[in-house]
């Protein structure tokens, strides 16, 4: 199988962390990524600390990639316009290239005009700046990455890494993603989005956590759990287990059940022959067609067509 070309741009101001995770996670993906670097205009460039990096490539290979991806930057080193060599080198990129921004990556590609048209995020500090910088686009400064079609943007630094596993999850199915997560000792899907990282008063002192609550209810996918279940389990009220497992995790425990069960479904469809109703009961929905409905809705594709895309020949 011929690896799919992967371009990253590194700018001036880069941070080493991000420009270092494609060819980290993307490379423990079994040989089916080459990650490339390159710059705007093939020179060295500044990162954010105190070293410049020099590497093998220059703009022309932007044209050759399958996926690019715009590692994030130093919000201080934001341009207000986009330099003339930044924006003749993304001009390079295929129409049909996937596109993928890290953290403030997301600025350089709205300044180039890549997000016209998409849903987007970036990191929450910078929401307000970047809304005003570009009010046509829709940001959604709550969660962790968005996927809209070929072009995905991610939030702060670590989230980088969940939309590099994301891309092999949707490429190559989670069997693969699961792999790479353990060899990058990473949790292969994290629950919520940005909310949960976004600065909280400080808990009172003793205040329980809806983490033990979470890991019993992941054992128990296949029961009808309410939310009565759940905050009986963590022995709170029912507002204050919503809203506590809301801050925790950053979206609502019913929310939060769904992702599990879509979760352990995709997982169930590439590695059992069970049917699609079999597996609908086995991760806690009532019906093949309320199994159908909620993985449509999360990755629009039918449950025996994911099962063909991702089963491992045997």
């Amino acid at each position: 199988m011929q690896p799919e070309r992967v371009v990253v741009l590194a700018l001036d101001g880069v941070y080493p962390f991000e420009l270092g995770m494609p060819s980290r996670i993307l490379g423990a993906a079994d040989g089916r990524y080459e990650v490339l670097t390159c710059t705007a205009d093939g020179g060295p460039v500044r990162t954010s600390t105190d070293f410049t990096i020099t590497v093998e490539h220059g703009p022309d290979v932007l044209a050759t990639a399958d996926t690019v991806i715009v590692a994030a930057i130093d919000p201080s080193r934001l341009p207000a316009e986009l330099p003339g060599t930044v924006g003749a080198a993304l001009a390079r990129i295929r129409p049909d290239a996937r596109i993928v921004s890290i953290c403030t990556g997301a600025f350089v590609l709205a300044a180039a005009g890549l997000l016209d048209g998409h849903r987007a995020t970036t990191h929450w500090q910078l929401a307000d700046l970047f809304r005003s910088r570009y009010p046509h686009i829709p940001l959604d400064p709550d969660v962790l990455f968005v996927a809209d079609g070929r072009v995905l943007t991610s939030a702060g630094a670590a989230s980088g890494v969940d939309v590099l596993l994301h891309l092999i999850r949707e490429d190559h199915g989670t069997r693969l993603a699961n792999a790479v997560a353990r060899c990058c000792v990473v949790p292969p899907f994290r629950d919520g989005g940005q909310a949960q990282y976004i600065e909280q008063p400080v808990p009172e002192p003793g205040a329980a956590s809806t983490a033990a609550t979470r890991a019993w209810a992941l054992q128990r996918l296949d029961e009808p759990l309410a939310l009565a279940d759940l905050a009986g389990h963590a022995r709170m009220s029912l507002r204050t287990f919503a809203r506590r497992f809301h801050d925790e995790v950053g979206v609502s425990p019913g929310r939060w059940l769904i992702q599990q069960r879509v979760a352990r479904a995709r997982h169930l469809l590439e590695s059992s022959d069970l049917s699609v109703d079999q597996i609908a009961g086995a991760v806690g929905f009532a019906t093949g067609a309320s199994l159908r409905q909620h993985l449509h809705a999360t990755i629009g594709v039918s449950p025996q067509a994911y099962r063909r895309t991702f089963r491992p020949v045997r």
